[in-house]
């Protein structure tokens, strides 16, 4: 039962209560503990006009230890300077009934919105920053300090009706845009007239590197371990990016400077590759990285020469924002906006540091001065070494979707070249048909097993954030697109699209000490960590284990490499086991509704049986969207394309209502 004294403090701790819920962690936590929680948070701060941060910060982790309740944002500063300031202003005789945050925001995103406290600067390190509480009579107008992580009331006063400073209005989306939508001067001019074309947005711009820019900087880079120093200059695939972009910047009417510096800096890199004779993954990280910060720095340029005006007025015709202020768009690289990873070079993670920091980043410069930001994707900065990495091949769908998760943004859009996530993939067979929806995890199998449309790590941050992702396509804004979300109805879905992964590695492992032995399988994968290699399929008996090893794993080494590892994989599970190895086979990987796996499984082996095709494993494991088949490489075209024509181009409404006429309901 809560005391007198519990009491006196609840009084101080309520109006601060709507912070926490609004942060949408109320559901995990009964109003009961949140309150208790605040009770304790807030005890010790009740003297005085000043609430010290690390006092509250002491307090959360003593409370959320000792309930053995997570608080997810009690490493994030802002969140306590948020409720010392709250708390502060409780006691001054400042009344806070509401206070409003965007929900899905993973840092405090003040909404500016009639009848609710505004927070008119960023939190950290604020000195005299000013905060005005809207009222029927007036607004009441107060000058704060947050020095030396105590925040001050320094000026207290209050106005009638006056007009104070607007902020303009929040951030609504991502738009992420691929190689080829970026190709060359004709498409930077479309693409910009796409964004032009949705006033009612207020977009953040992803970019990748021009076309094929990406491909040209890494040969030239292995070109350069060879040729030696006098030669690099008269490299084909440096002469190659020295002209698009200096081609396109001309085109776009752009100043060539903007670009002249990274041209400059990248041949001395090649320069210094061929007096080491070497490249290494950190090397080349750098290298590709020129890519996305030369085509970010066009793109920019070219939507300040034509696109502000027109954005200016677009704006101040929906958002009624303050007068003479002027939209512009401001370049950012990506490894100096706080994208902070691992240091595996060439296929780095994103760190949880990393959303606060951008977050506060970009947010800070949208409120101070409001440009659209155009940010390169792909790239991010080692936590250790501090050098550039990047996020593996395609890695700019997740910087498109950390940015959506750091900022609670409506809505991610990826722009690409096809319309959405197809059936399956058109170089294979011409037919197929965009997917209009997908939940986060039908996604993310996609991915990981040979859909080139979106990056297989992409989904984890929508997926937390619960943020909505759209894919497009640029060639063809009118198409719908698909559209991923957490769920979405499966009542009538069976098959939702067929994926094919190439050139995968199958192992057989058999051994009679296996039967009936603990930690045989823990052998097994111990061997496959030891060396490196990351195990893709399983399927297990009494006494065998299939698997598959992942070619994106394996393939990405040197061919010389590539043999002398299977060797030593062979070898090592030789010493356990009786291997047999078999090269040149393809996951197919049928994503769709699992729980009608018997009408799948039943079609799909009608279909091989009669195109003659034998399947040497299946697996269907945990994932609740995905059966996998390995076939023979030769034969993995030919099973899509029957497979599609038998899902996709057939009626199967028959097929799904029989079962419960023969068998019964299940």
């Amino acid at each position: 039962m809560i005391t007198g004294a519990c009491n006196k403090m609840l009084k101080n701790v309520l109006p601060a209560l709507s912070i926490y819920t609004a942060f949408g962690h109320s559901a995990a936590l009964p109003r009961l503990f949140a309150c208790f929680f605040l009770i304790v948070l807030f005890q010790g701060c009740t003297g005085g006009e000043s609430c010290t941060i690390r006092s509250l910060r002491f307090r959360a982790n003593l409370l959320t230890s000792f309930l053995e309740i997570p608080l997810p944002l009690y490493s994030n500063a802002t969140f306590f300077e948020l409720l010392a300031m709250a708390t502060t202003l409780h006691r001054c005789g400042v009344e806070t009934p509401y206070i409003s945050f965007s929900k899905r925001a993973s840092w405090f995103q003040p909404n500016l919105t009639p009848q609710k406290f505004h927070f008119t600067a960023s939190m950290p390190s604020i000195s005299g920053s000013r905060v005005y509480l809207n009222g029927s009579s007036g607004l009441l107008a107060l000058r704060l300090s947050c020095e030396a992580s105590k925040v001050y009331i320094l000026e207290k006063h209050d106005t009638e009706n006056q007009d104070f400073e607007q902020i303009p209005e929040e951030l609504t989306c991502v738009m992420k845009f691929g190689g080829s939508s970026v190709a060359t001067s004709d498409r930077m001019k479309e693409v910009a007239e796409l964004i032009l074309s949705f006033p009612e947005e207020r977009p953040i711009i992803v970019l990748s590197a021009m076309g094929k820019t990406t491909n040209k900087l890494l040969v030239a880079g292995e070109k350069a371990v060879s040729c030696g120093v006098s030669n690099v200059s008269d490299l084909e695939e440096l002469t190659f990016i020295k002209d698009l972009h200096l081609r396109t910047a001309d085109e776009l009417g752009v100043e060539k400077s903007i670009i002249s510096k990274h041209l400059f800096e990248l041949e001395q890199l090649l320069n210094g590759i061929a007096m080491m004779k070497e490249m290494t993954l950190r090397t080349k990280d750098y290298l590709v990285s020129f890519g996305e910060c030369m085509s970010t720095r066009i793109f920019a340029a070219y939507l300040n020469k034509i696109g502000v005006k027109a954005r200016q007025e677009n704006y101040l015709q929906a958002s009624h924002v303050i007068d003479n202020c002027e939209f512009a768009s401001l370049q950012y690289d990506a490894f100096e906006i706080g994208f902070i990873t691992t240091d595996d070079f060439t296929n780095a993670d994103i760190l949880e540091a990393t959303y606060p920091a951008v977050a506060k980043r970009l947010h800070g410069d949208w409120i101070s001065d409001p440009a659209i930001p155009i940010v390169t994707g792909f790239l991010g900065k080692g936590w250790r070494s501090c050098a550039v990495t990047t996020l593996g091949r395609g890695g700019s769908d997740l910087t498109a979707t950390t940015i959506g998760k750091a900022l609670g943004l409506r809505e991610i859009q990826v722009w690409k070249d096809v319309d959405g996530v197809l059936t399956c993939d058109p170089n294979i067979y011409p037919r197929a048909e965009p997917v209009p929806y997908l939940t986060f995890d039908e996604a993310a199998e996609l991915a990981y097993f040979g859909a080139q449309v979106l990056h297989p790590q992409s989904m984890r941050p929508a997926r937390e954030g619960d943020i909505p992702v759209r894919v497009k396509n640029s060639y063809n804004p009118k198409a719908p697109g698909t559209l991923i979300t957490r769920s979405r109805d499966m009542s009538e879905a069976v098959l939702t699209s067929i994926v094919l992964k190439r050139n995968v590695t199958m192992l057989d492992i058999v051994s009679t000490r296996m039967l009936g032995q603990f930690g045989f399988l823990a052998k097994v994968f111990a061997i496959f960590e030891d060396l490196g290699i990351s195990v893709d399929v399983v399927a297990t008996s009494e006494v065998s284990i299939s698997l598959t090893l992942d070619p994106s794993k394996l393939w990405s080494r040197e061919l010389i490499q590539q043999a002398s590892e299977l060797d030593n994989v062979v070898e090592e599970l030789e010493k356990i086991a009786v291997v047999n190895l078999l090269q040149n086979r393809s996951i197919i990987s049928l994503i769709g509704n699992v729980q009608r796996s018997s009408l799948i499984l039943e079609k799909v082996f009608h279909v091989l049986r009669a195109s003659g095709v034998n399947v040497q494993m299946i697996s269907q494991g945990a994932s609740k969207v995905n059966i996998s088949l390995i076939v023979n490489d030769s034969e993995s075209e030919e099973c899509v394309r029957a497979l599609h024509c038998a899902f996709f181009e057939s009626d199967l409404r028959e097929l799904v209502s029989r079962p419960k006429s023969i068998y019964g309901s299940i």
